[in-house]
């Protein structure tokens, strides 16, 4: 095993390498950077996109003669100075392996916009991820296991029928369109106004006991959690049916039951772990997913600032070093997690031998 480990993390490095060439080389295509975001601002465009969208022959009259939209009016020795502090005057493949040695170092730099770290950056925004990821991931697995298990058991049933309705409307139903209809019944839109409109904490929350600040925590972050374990939740309980009916077709628990053990002792000393390997092996890889996927969907909606708006507000201001510096980190967050899903197979069910089945 110890083998098999070391060379998945051998391949995370030119996986990882993979990914930033690619990611590099399609932004170099990208029109509307860092300089020309600030040129728009400078010439009061208030955004590059109008610069670039806007037409006509005003557009084109107010092309510089090398390469930025509306930088006439200003002096060459300032766009020249733009560039040596962006690092824009060295070429892309100097810029790329700089970026990379830095990367190497754990120096990812400072955003371009806000005068933070990318590093402090991130951890400013983590909290917010990782309640909306850690807390569905769990209420997901508390729900979707009892439910799949008892649908399993009842394949067939009016139970399974009626219960196998609601789960497929609720995979149905868009995350965002959800979480606008728990915010206008259940946050002072048309009915009740139970839950804050948006925000993880009220004003004053500092000053609280830590009760109150628990409370208020929990109060905040409920309808969030809803909105994004819903469809998650639809796929989990599937699964394990689906998961457990496989299992309970297999020749070894009809001879178990041939050998006199109860339904009850069969299921749950044979059928049960085996049928839980994929479910529960695939936890990393589903937080991994809640925590990224729809994050920003459900944070504009709910008004959180988390790294699904971070990470989208950087794509739009073209904050290259959060761009590149978060691809890398959640990049290399996620082949771990390849590697800790693997682990948890092998942690559930020790019969599992990767390395026997790479040689």
């Amino acid at each position: 095993m110890g083998a098999y480990i070391a060379r998945r993390l051998l391949l995370v490095i030119p996986t990882l390498l993979g990914i930033m060439i690619i990611n590099f080389a399609l932004v170099q295509f990208v029109p509307g950077g860092p300089i020309e975001q600030i040129i728009a601002n400078l010439e009061g465009e208030g955004d590059v996109f109008e610069s670039i969208s806007g037409g006509g022959s005003d557009v084109m009259e107010s092309v510089d003669s090398d390469k930025y939209i509306g930088a006439r009016g200003l002096p060459p020795e300032f766009i020249a100075e733009l560039e040596r502090e962006f690092g824009f005057d060295k070429p892309p493949l100097e810029r790329f392996l700089n970026m990379m040695w830095n990367y190497l170092r754990l120096d990812f730099g400072e955003s371009y916009f806000r005068s933070i770290s990318v590093v402090d950056l991130v951890l400013e925004k983590m909290p917010v991820s990782i309640s909306l990821g850690l807390w569905s991931t769990l209420i997901a697995y508390l729900i979707s296991i009892p439910l799949g298990v008892r649908k399993a058991v009842k394949d067939g049933s009016s139970f399974d029928t009626w219960t196998s309705g609601i789960i497929i409307l609720a995979y149905a139903i868009p995350g965002f369109l959800f979480a606008i209809i728990l915010l206008v019944v259940f946050a002072g839109g048309s009915y009740f106004q139970i839950f804050p409109l948006r925000g993880l904490t009220s004003d004053g929350f500092e000053n609280m006991s830590m009760l109150g600040k628990i409370a208020d925590y929990f109060w905040h972050i409920t309808l969030p959690i809803i909105a994004s374990t819903i469809s998650g939740f639809a796929t989990l309980t599937l699964l394990t049916k689906n998961s457990f009916l496989d299992e309970i077709q297999k020749q070894y628990v009809m001879t178990a039951k041939a050998k006199g053990l109860s339904d009850r002792k069969v299921f749950y000393g044979h059928v049960f772990r085996n049928a839980m390997l994929i479910v529960i092996a695939g936890f990393p890889s589903v937080f991994i997913g809640v925590f990224f996927g729809s994050s920003l969907i459900i944070e504009t909606i709910f008004s959180l600032d988390g790294l699904g708006r971070l990470g989208f507000e950087a794509a739009v201001a073209r904050d290259y070093p959060v761009i590149f510096g978060t691809l890398f980190i959640f990049g290399l967050m996620g082949l771990v997690v390849g590697i800790l899903s693997d682990l948890m197979y092998v942690f559930v069910d020790p019969r599992i031998d990767f390395e026997k089945r790479v040689g």
